[in-house]
């Protein structure tokens, strides 16, 4: 048996190493490395994918995230509720431009911000939510949407984990995830779903108004050359990088189905194990499954780590420690036991291997080794 990766960006990227070098070569013929014409092509494409009025690229996802922000023009420090179980990119957007993060806790199924606990945070000061669609599934965008407009707050959506799920609103219609808020933000980083051979980003909204301001502020804030409206950042995708993604989201459907191939496999194996919880799926979204994350009991968890990486199966824990209490957001004054679910599937979550290089004979090779351990540890 080949050996068996986490993520595997190389072997995944096969297929469409043809057409990858062709762009390479068209790039380095035209030499217009820097918003070049491939950027504003695959920004149509990613739009027309997407069914969103506007695209606009740049450097990373934790730009995105800012500019966004930044776009917002929201007063010194305003509030902006975020998950407490998340990376750390939302958060840091947040505090970076002197707004407040204040955290709510998830949903222990899904991982995903517990709209409940939202409400909760809102208060006279709040000016914005920032919901993470995680592991490849949207959050409870009906009751978010809802919370937003009573409260009259802006909701961003970070899709950096979930390009690609589709979300069902309540009358039947679907949207993909980071449409459906006033503005949306991804990642290109390699091991995400739409994935660039470096770094990259991109916002989208059907708010075109917000659209041109969120442009300027990408570019140094200038609507021309040397003529600057606003304060604004350096952030752009590269040339290549976009010719690039434009190559791998015609795959972006087939890397889709390929994973969700793989996530079924994995169930059906897992889902009879007393003390394994597969991944939760909400009625009201697809998952695309950009990791594909279980939970055992805290007192198995290093130790089935252990046993599996000794069969050279490798594994990772998104993530280890809730935000509240990380060591740079002590100032915001919370404590151990304010996001009680935060804090119980950090100590819980495992995540497997999942990419479309992965075959179903390691799946199962990886799923019999988790009932073995089980089988002998229980």
């Amino acid at each position: 048996m080949d050996p068996i990766g986490l993520s595997d960006t190389a072997e995944s990227s096969k297929l469409m190493q043809p057409a990858l070098a062709k762009a390479f070569n068209q790039v380095l013929t035209q030499g217009d490395f820097i918003n070049g014409a491939a950027v504003s092509t695959f920004a149509q494409a990613l739009g027309k994918y997407l069914r969103v009025a506007s695209v606009i690229p740049c450097g990373n996802g934790t730009d995105a995230l800012q500019i966004a922000l930044m776009a917002l023009n929201l007063p010194f420090g305003s509030e902006v509720i975020v998950p407490a179980f998340n990376y750390v990119a939302a958060m840091e957007a947040v505090a970076l431009l002197g707004l407040v993060p204040v955290l709510a806790d998830v949903l222990p199924d899904t991982f995903n911000l517990d709209p409940t606990s939202v409400i909760a945070k809102i208060s006279a000061k709040t000016r914005a939510i920032i919901v993470v669609h995680l592991f490849g599934q949207c959050a409870d965008l009906a009751a978010l949407l809802q919370i937003s407009r009573l409260h009259q707050l802006y909701l961003i959506e970070d899709n950096a984990q979930s390009l690609g799920a589709q979300y069902k609103s309540q009358n039947g219609s679907t949207f993909y995830a980071g449409t459906v808020g006033h503005i949306g933000t991804t990642s290109f980083f390699p091991t995400k779903m739409l994935g660039a051979l470096g770094d990259g980003g991109a916002i989208f909204t059907n708010d075109l108004k917000m659209a041109t301001s969120m442009q300027q502020i990408a570019r140094h804030g200038q609507q021309q050359k040397y003529q600057y409206e606003q304060i604004g950042v350096n952030s752009r995708l590269d040339t290549l990088q976009a010719a690039f993604l434009s190559v791998k989201l015609k795959f972006l459907n087939n890397n889709i189905a390929q994973r969700q191939l793989r996530a079924q496999e994995y169930g059906n194996l897992l889902h009879r194990l007393p003390l394994v919880k597969i991944p939760g799926r909400a009625d009201y979204s697809t998952h695309v499954f950009n990791q594909y994350v279980v939970q055992v009991p805290e007192v198995h968890r290093d130790k089935l780590r252990q046993y599996l990486q000794q069969h050279q199966i490798p594994t990772a824990v998104y993530y280890p420690t809730p935000l509240h209490v990380q060591p740079a957001y002590r100032y915001l004054n919370y404590h151990s036991g304010n996001f009680p679910v935060a804090e119980t599937v950090c100590q819980k979550v495992v995540a497997l291997p999942m990419h479309t290089a992965l075959t179903l004979d390691q799946v199962q090779y990886i799923a019999q080794h988790i009932i073995t351990y089980f089988e002998t540890h229980s």
